[in-house]
């Protein structure tokens, strides 16, 4: 993995695809009973650059990024992880409340995206 917060938070959402599609073969073949996973989970990266919530920072912005923020969600919006950093100046509550909504948005978007790849309907478990 990279050291950038783009590249390990784009690998929690992908390996959660992967994780549930191992369980749905497993279930499928008769390996486990059931398909064990209750939730899928998301991750983004969130900084701020001059000033402004900037949603899945590239290198470039996270090496200049005022703030590095990194959001672990579950599809039901609960948080797994917030691990943030001032790069220079201390950020106050509302910056940090800007950076989760924009975070909840982008973790959204990707758990519609994970549903889609893995053909879950509504209705279906994860």
């Amino acid at each position: 993995l990279e050291a950038d917060g783009g590249t390990r938070t784009a690998s929690v959402t992908g390996a959660c695809v992967a994780l549930h599609q191992a369980f749905t073969y497993l279930v499928e073949q008769g390996k486990i009973a059931y398909h064990p996973m209750r939730d899928l989970v998301t991750a983004v990266s969130v900084g701020m650059l001059d000033g402004v919530p900037s949603l899945d920072l590239c290198y470039e912005e996270d090496a200049r990024a005022e703030v590095d923020l990194n959001v672990v969600q579950t599809g039901a919006g609960t948080y797994v992880e917030v691990q943030g950093t001032a790069e220079g100046q201390p950020f106050d509550r509302d910056a940090l409340g800007a950076m989760l909504d924009l975070a909840a948005s982008g973790c959204r978007r990707l758990h519609d995206l994970q549903r889609e790849a893995l053909g879950l309907s509504g209705k279906n478990r994860a």
